[in-house]
């Protein structure tokens, strides 16, 4: 007993003496720190903690034990502390601890505390790369004085060898990692974590972006150049001088009656028209595709090669569309008013029905065999279906899709690889039966899509890299899910098992493979030959992006992505292959080198993937999908070089847990739903297709990109009823609006609202009708090709954004943006500027559909600049198209837009159209690649089905301000001023994006901490607040790093 109570007595003593330690020793110093080092305390400590750890089996001297940890967080804020650390065996130490305390909910706070010291002390390795410059290289037909590109090309070449230049030796920079990524003198805890979207390096308050200047902020159209040289934009605007003498608009008319019974023959017999840089190619009566010199697709009557030997992999220069009128009769594909009557954009519940029934009594497999049976045109083992029976079409296609021949998979049945090995040529498997893949024909679902042409427009696609194959999810297609996809519910605890998980690789090396499988770096042979217990991996085709995999553990892989062309970072777009897997394996996947410094997947986003055989059943679709998401940062340190000059900072991890069902599948992993350029030029020559005579729809070549990539430039409208002079003139007269999408190749969500705008507005629907007959559209659906086609994030082939060029473009680096600029320039000088132009863009990092808008008056008043009241006369009409889209769109948010003119964006689209333009209703549209948390998605992860639909509820919100425009209702006026008024924003402390609107995200049981290095003790929740976030589950954890960040 005397014991115990001697025992019990220090115990209480010591209490006494960490606390008044902790709270009295300002061991944050350096001095103090260097002090415990040099006297040998922290062993000493970690002597201590490791007692108590083990005598306080009740947990009732948590304050004591919690007290030797912050000593032990604040000596190693240095970097011999850190040092001292490790080599008392401190990470096992706490690491063995932590994972005692796991089980224990109110221990929590010591873990936290223990996982922060060993992330802090977790040495800072460098990422697995030669270099973090891109794995391919584009030569610029010149350089850019200053700037990110700039620098890259005057660095000496990567690598850690010595070189001789000009008679001395020059040092090659280490662009991976600093000389030095702990120094001595480096405080963790004041590493920034507040870049935001775009990684801007500025770190101002919150104030010092807003536009200030009265000057700049009130519009003041610049045309820029003088109109002579403006003049050749002429040929852009055909529709303004039209004047329709000769076309038969009687003739016209009876057609339209009759178009819906014949328009299936119609377009088997019409040559498809695919444009070209050298000649442009309007699509209406007047103008005669010969005028234009337009290039049409290889006759489908040629005659058809020999049958190739089993097992030959396809070559796509060997593929030619095929489908007669014959087969198309066969498959009963229906009217173009079937087809392209859109109400279901606007009612996603009978399209989701449409689609049920369609996978439930159309589809039924074809086969993929050998290509020569392609072009035979005879019908046996085929048979003339009968009308009403089910489609059985047979799609004769050997797999894979490659080009010039070159094998690199082979698909087969049981047993058989998927995969490829360097040098193979495709053996083949005995019978030949190996390689037939049955897919579903969608042509009935996916009226815009047809794997044929698709494989057409990829061989006129240019790449850096030269993609020698086609991707199966592009091939086959995506048919939107009918079930609903919420966003996933954190589990507790999650984040902390992964950190846990990278402790162990230190604390238990002998267990890490380490073991490369892909790597881009080995041009010759990036698969690297295995034995059959790894995975493989593939990103070598369009908009592919993977540049390496590292086996970690049996079924655990590292990810490095590949920086943008002509770049060293911009690392967040992934779409890569998987196969050889194992049925039921529990495998995770980490993406070791992220950048920013949030994500939506922290708040319930997943990935997407597409499985082959789960197309081969007949579900050919993205689903979202994995388990144990979460996004922290790494330990992979990021140079200086990479990090605009800043030292210290490390990459972030996304990693997530997945399975698979089916035994030699081959899956496709994407951080959104992928939207190539192939597919684009697919769905415009399919669009084209189902043109009536009452739309007119003329099909330019804007320009040449720097890869050789046309930019397509729509125009729609509705033709005049005739060519009287009232009718001409009132065709001539129609208001302009001009759209814009994919400036940043990763927003492919941006491709998929285009795309339900361009079927809204090529449909037969009154409200598409009405709203032809109401504008004219121009519209540039991609504006940067190149970076779409190679797989890059946010920049072109110049390595620069495109949304940064608008103010001074550039007409070789950023041709497509000195022309679309151009085509403005040109209508400002006619004074005929749009009414509304709109860039289509995707968001990161918030939720929902939303706008950013310019205005004079709500810039002032969040900047607080002193102004009169003749300064801030504005048209409130910009706020008009917002308001509008937020009572008919379901994904839509009026309170995530903002209308405030920021310094940093004045270089954008945005900026520019309604600063030099004069363009009042200029917007950046915003998509979420999330999902949404308000209205009727509330809770749900945004599809392919829901992007479509805004895309045509924007049209919708067009012919709403047609009218509303046109009734000059005064009311709506004040009611918009009301609005203005009444909306609360919330200032946000970060860097230059400032002002945006409080932001509600989904409450989680546990505390996101994305820094490593956090010193914020109040930052880890102690007992009280555990308990109050256990019974209030709205409680919204705060984060250590802003999410109210936002961008363009």
């Amino acid at each position: 007993m005397l014991f115990l109570w001697a025992r019990t007595e220090w115990w209480s003593s010591c209490s006494r003496l960490w606390r008044r330690t902790a709270r009295r020793t300002p061991a944050c110093l350096k001095t103090n720190a260097r002090r415990a080092v040099d006297g040998g305390h922290v062993s000493v400590l970690l002597a201590l903690y490791q007692d108590w750890h083990r005598n306080d089996t009740r947990h009732r001297h948590m304050l004591i034990r919690k007290g030797l940890l912050v000593c032990l967080r604040n000596i190693t804020n240095i970097k011999l502390g850190r040092k001292a650390f490790i080599d008392a065996d401190g990470m096992r130490i706490l690491y063995n601890s932590s994972t005692d305390c796991l089980p224990v909910r109110t221990l929590d706070p010591l873990v936290n505390t223990s996982s922060l010291i060993m992330r802090k002390c977790f040495p800072k390795n460098r990422l697995p790369l030669p270099t973090i410059k891109s794995a391919f290289h584009y030569q610029l037909p010149h350089v850019p004085a200053v700037g990110p590109v700039a620098q890259l090309y005057s660095q000496p070449p990567g690598g850690r060898k010595i070189l001789q230049l000009c008679d001395r030796p020059l040092k090659k920079v280490d662009d991976v990692v600093d000389e030095s990524d702990d120094n001595e003198e480096t405080d963790l805890d004041t590493e920034n974590d507040t870049e935001n979207e775009e990684d801007e390096k500025d770190q101002h308050t919150a104030n010092d972006d807003i536009e200030t200047d009265l000057n700049k902020l009130h519009p003041k159209k610049n045309p820029g150049r003088p109109f002579e040289e403006l003049r050749v934009y002429e040929r852009f605007f055909l529709e303004l001088s039209e004047d329709f003498q000769g076309y038969n608009f009687e003739s016209s008319k009876s057609a339209s009656t009759t178009s819906s019974s014949s328009s299936a023959s119609t377009r088997s017999t019409r040559p498809i028209i695919v444009p070209t840089a050298q000649a442009l190619s309007p699509k209406h009566g007047p103008i005669s595709s010969s005028q234009w010199g337009c290039n049409t697709l290889p006759s489908p009557s040629a005659p058809a090669p020999a049958p190739p030997a089993p097992l030959t992999p396809l070559e796509l220069d060997t593929i030619h569309l095929t489908k007669d009128q014959d087969k198309k009769e066969e498959a009963h594909i229906p009217s173009p008013d079937t087809r392209t009557t859109l109400p279901s954009l606007a009612r996603p519940l009978s399209q989701g029905q449409m689609i049920e029934q369609g996978l439930a009594h159309v589809l039924e497999c074809v086969s993929l065999e050998e290509e020569g049976a392609l072009n035979t045109g005879e019908e046996g083992g085929r048979g003339i279906k009968q009308e009403g029976s089910p489609v059985n079409a047979t799609r004769h296609i050997q797999s894979p899709l490659l080009l010039g021949g070159i094998s690199t998979r082979r698909v087969g049945g049981g047993g058989s690889n998927w995969g490829s090995d360097c040098g193979s040529e495709g053996a083949e498997d005995e019978g030949g039966e190996g390689a037939v893949l049955e897919v579903p024909d969608t042509a009935l679902l996916l009226p815009l899509h047809d794997p044929d042409l698709y494989v057409e427009k990829v061989k006129g696609t240019h790449s850096v890299p030269q993609y020698a194959e086609v991707a199966y999810p592009d091939y086959f297609g995506h048919v939107a899910p009918t079930f609903r996809e919420p966003l996933q519910e954190r589990v507790y605890g999650v984040q902390r098992s992964k950190i846990f998980q990278d402790i162990e690789r230190l604390i238990h090396p002998n267990d890490i493979v380490d073991k490369v499988v892909y790597d881009l770096d080995i041009p010759s042979c990036p698969v690297i030959e295995d034995d059959g217990e790894s995975l493989k991996f593939n990103s070598q085709f369009e908009s592919g992006n993977l540049r390496k995999a590292v086996q970690v553990r049996k079924y655990e892989y590292d990810l490095v992505l590949n920086s943008d062309i002509n770049s060293n970072h911009y690392h967040q777009w992934f779409y890569f292959e998987v196969s050889g897997m194992r049925v039921g394996a529990p495998y995770r996947f980490n993406i070791i080198n992220s950048e920013k410094s949030n994500s939506q997947f922290n708040y319930g986003m997943q990935v997407l993937m597409y499985s082959v055989q789960e197309a081969i059943s007949g579900k050919p679709r993205w689903v979202r999908t994995g388990t144990d998401i979460c996004y922290y940062k790494n330990h992979f340190a990021r140079s200086s070089i990479a990090a605009g000059g800043q030292k210290g900072k490390s990459y972030y991890t996304m990693t997530f847990s997945t399975s698979f069902s089916h035994k030699d599948d081959v899956c496709y992993f994407a951080y959104h739903y992928p939207y190539t350029y192939s597919t684009l030029k697919m769905h415009l020559s399919k669009l084209e297709a189902l043109r009536t005579p009452q739309i007119y729809l003329r099909q330019d070549v804007l320009c040449e990109t720097l890869g050789g990539n046309s930019c397509p430039l729509l125009t729609i409208t509705a033709m005049p009823e005739s060519n009287s002079n009232d009718y001409i003139c009132q065709f001539r007269n129609r208001p302009l609006i001009f759209l814009s999408a994919r400036v940043h190749p990763g927003e492919t969500n941006a491709s998929w609202v285009m795309k339900g705008t361009l079927e809204f507005l090529m449909g037969t629907s009154p409200l598409a009708a009405s709203l032809r007959e109401s504008y004219i559209f121009k519209i540039v659906p991609m504006l940067n090709p190149d970076g779409v086609v190679n797989g890059n994030h946010r920049c072109s082939l110049s390595g620069e954004d495109l949304n940064r060029q608008w103010q001074n473009p550039n007409p070789e680096l950023h041709p497509t943006i000195y022309h679309t600029k151009s085509l403005l320039q040109y209508l400002a000088h006619t004074q005929r500027a749009p009414l509304v132009f709109c860039d289509y863009h995707g968001h990161s990092r918030k939720k929902n559909v939303f706008m950013y808008g310019c205005s004079v008056k709500e810039t002032v008043w969040q900047s607080n600049i002193s102004a009169t009241s003749s300064d801030l006369q504005e048209d409130l009409g910009y706020r008009a198209l917002p308001k509008i889209l937020s009572q008919i769109a379901p994904a839509f948010s009026m309170a995530s837009c903002s209308f405030v003119v920021e310094r940093s964006k004045e270089s954008t689209a945005r900026v520019v159209v309604w600063r030099e333009i004069g363009v009042q209703r200029s917007y950046t549209m915003e998509s979420t690649l999330c999902g949404c948390d308000q209205g009727k998605y509330k809770g749900l992860q945004i599809g392919t089905r829901e992007l479509e639909e805004m895309g045509a509820q924007f049209c919708v919100a067009l012919l709403r301000l047609k009218r509303l425009t046109g009734l000059r209702n005064h009311q709506h006026l004040l009611d918009l001023e009301s609005d203005i008024i009444g909306t609360q924003s919330k200032v946000v402390s970060s860097s230059t994006t400032t002002y945006v609107m409080e932001e509600d995200e989904p409450s989680f049981l546990e505390a996101i901490d994305y820094s490593a290095e956090s010193n914020d003790e109040d930052a880890e929740p102690e007992n009280e607040h555990a308990t109050e976030v256990q019974e209030n589950p709205d409680h919204i954890d705060q984060l250590s790093d802003s999410e109210n960040n936002h961008r363009e």
